[in-house]
């Protein structure tokens, strides 16, 4: 089974890094798909085609403004030739190439950015460079979705504290348990999701027996955008002395109207 930072493309496990924020995938794995026993050699002897070496020349040339195009163009003279050799490290090292990485170690390898890891797995297999970037689409997508659930969790808890530090500082009374303020604390969590969805945390368990959780986990961005912000008026409500039933009544108008110009507006919805 493939680990975090790893995908499978026709049973082959290939790596993938982050370096400055770009993505790399691990080329090492990729030749053994053409060469189990020796991923380096068939690196290698990519690395000494002309078309090659040209194409990781123009790469450079369009990403990298610390590139070295005289060691460049002294590659490309003699690249083809049978006695030119070229290994990553030389590449890297002679002209200051930022397309590929060498990572010692267990988990280490020749790493390349996606551009170049695809121009590599053409030349391993057409079929396979297809599976590949099918495959690396796929894994992106998935962080994307696991960013977004991220965020959505961040954005709840945006006013968590103005909210809890107001209803502890209006709303508890000195001396009592903390299983008796946790009591007031779950109410004035329910005022704002009857406001919000209608029902309390607990009428939402009872009518969602298959799904773990809480209601706000299975919200919209939009919806926890309002959350967020009704936290805050609560808050200010609540430091205000305006009586719980009252607050309910303002929220839910709140909620409704904030509503309407999320989902009006298309932007917002593209974040859904």
């Amino acid at each position: 089974m493939a680990k975090k930072n790893e995908f499978v493309v026709k049973d082959v496990v290939i790596k993938t890094m982050a370096k400055d924020g770009v993505d790399y995938i691990c080329i090492t794995d990729i030749a053994r798909q053409k060469n189990a026993a020796d991923p380096n050699g068939v690196i290698g002897n990519w690395m000494r085609n002309r078309n090659t070496v040209e194409f990781l020349g123009i790469w450079e040339t369009l990403h990298n403004p610390h590139f070295n195009p005289l060691e460049f163009e002294g590659f490309r003279k003699e690249a083809g030739l049978n006695a030119f050799t070229l290994s990553p490290t030389r590449w890297i090292e002679s002209t200051n190439a930022i397309g590929i990485v060498s990572q010692a170690g267990r988990y280490g390898g020749t790493f390349a950015q996606t551009d170049i890891a695809f121009e590599f797995a053409s030349w391993i297999s057409v079929e396979f460079r297809l599976y590949l970037v099918m495959e690396f689409q796929r894994l992106k997508a998935k962080e994307q979705e696991l960013l977004g659930w991220t965020a959505k969790r961040e954005l709840s808890k945006i006013n968590y504290h103005i909210h809890t530090d107001a209803i502890k500082n209006r709303l508890v009374p000195e001396e009592i348990t903390a299983a008796q303020a946790s009591i007031i604390y779950a109410e004035e969590a329910d005022v704002l999701n009857v406001a919000m969805f209608g029902m309390t945390a607990k009428q939402w368990r009872e009518a969602n027996p298959g799904l773990k959780g809480n209601i706000r986990d299975y919200a919209t961005i939009n919806e926890l955008i309002c959350l967020s912000n009704m936290e805050n008026i609560n808050a200010v409500l609540i430091n205000d002395g305006v009586p719980q039933g009252e607050r309910l009544v303002k929220l839910n108008r709140i909620a409704i109207q904030q509503m309407q110009v999320l989902e009006e507006n298309g932007n917002r919805k593209l974040l859904k």
